[in-house]
């Protein structure tokens, strides 16, 4: 029986480990308005505290540069340095955050432009830029491609998503609820926000290896909320608990589908769908709660207490 055992023993040492689930963490719209729980230095702060201590050594902040002269939006040159004094990293998305699908290409890249003149040569910057609203040029595949091509003659590469679970629209409700007066469950609150999250991940990873055969490293869009701050730290435990890795945002922008430039019907959305759809998997493509006639009655169920 020596033999058997030194067979499967090699059997073992050969045999191909199992897939690690790997993902990165990035933020939408720095510095975004006021939430409904924090002032935004105050927010930036916390953020900056809950990532450390969720052992997040890179994120990704991606900044709409137009955002900084807004008033309300507190010190956000201030709060983008302390990112990266952190050890996260910064990136494009835009100036005036539009919508491709609504404006001229030249416009667009023009937008592009002026917030790369503040962006370029500051510490911590990467050269990605991420579409405004996930939005490529919709149905218009000329204007796609000119962005394309816009982008890779300035060295920009996409900053594209693969997981998300429309945290805005938590964010949007949680704060409305405040304002008026509503009590809100905070531990309800948190599980939504973490269980979006994990389920997202848990579906946009699957749809991945549906179409592509494997897992990817995975970028998970997320938004500088004050939720964010003051969940993302359970989020990252959870995901850990489903057996997911935090890797850099370095490390996940740099997975060969980075090369990927699928071609679709219609310009919009996450990577992962936008693959899955020109390999030809049927809808739905996308996580559920992203579909905010499923998402908000949840939220008004679960955090605020309301019926149906």
């Amino acid at each position: 029986m020596r033999w058997l055992a030194v067979l499967l023993a090699c059997l073992v040492a050969i045999a191909p480990a199992a897939a690690q689930k790997r993902i990165a963490l990035s933020f939408d719209d720095v510095p975004r308005n006021p939430g409904g729980f924090m002032a935004p230095d105050a927010r930036a702060k916390l953020l900056v505290r809950a990532l450390a201590k969720a052992r997040v050594k890179q994120a990704a902040f991606f900044v709409t540069v137009g955002n900084l002269e807004k008033a309300g939006s507190g010190d956000g040159a201030a709060n983008v340095a302390c990112y990266v004094k952190a050890g996260h990293v910064i990136a494009n998305h835009s100036f005036a955050h539009q919508r491709l699908s609504g404006m001229a290409a030249a416009d667009y890249l023009a937008d592009i432009d002026r917030a790369e003149a503040w962006l370029k040569g500051r510490p911590g910057y990467r050269p990605w830029f991420r579409f405004p609203f996930l939005d490529e040029g919709g149905k218009d595949k000329v204007k796609r491609d000119a962005v394309r091509a816009g982008l890779a003659a300035r060295g920009l590469a996409n900053g594209y998503v693969t997981a998300e679970s429309s945290d805005w629209n938590i964010e949007t409700l949680a704060a409305a609820a405040k304002k008026d007066g509503k009590t809100l469950d905070m531990a309800a609150l948190r599980d939504l926000y973490v269980e979006s999250h994990v389920e997202a991940a848990e579906f946009y990873d699957a749809l991945a290896v549906k179409t592509l055969g494997r897992s990817p490293a995975h970028v998970m869009l997320l938004h500088e909320t004050d939720i964010a701050a003051l969940f993302v730290d359970d989020l990252v435990k959870a995901l850990r608990a489903k057996g997911w890795e935090i890797v850099t945002a370095d490390a996940a922008f740099a997975d060969p589908i980075r090369e990927l430039r699928p071609d679709t019907p219609y310009a919009q959305g996450t990577l992962t769908e936008a693959l899955a759809w020109e390999k030809g998997l049927p809808a739905p493509r996308w996580y559920e709660r992203n579909d905010l006639k499923i998402a908000t009655p949840l939220f008004r169920r679960r955090v605020l207490g309301e019926a149906e």
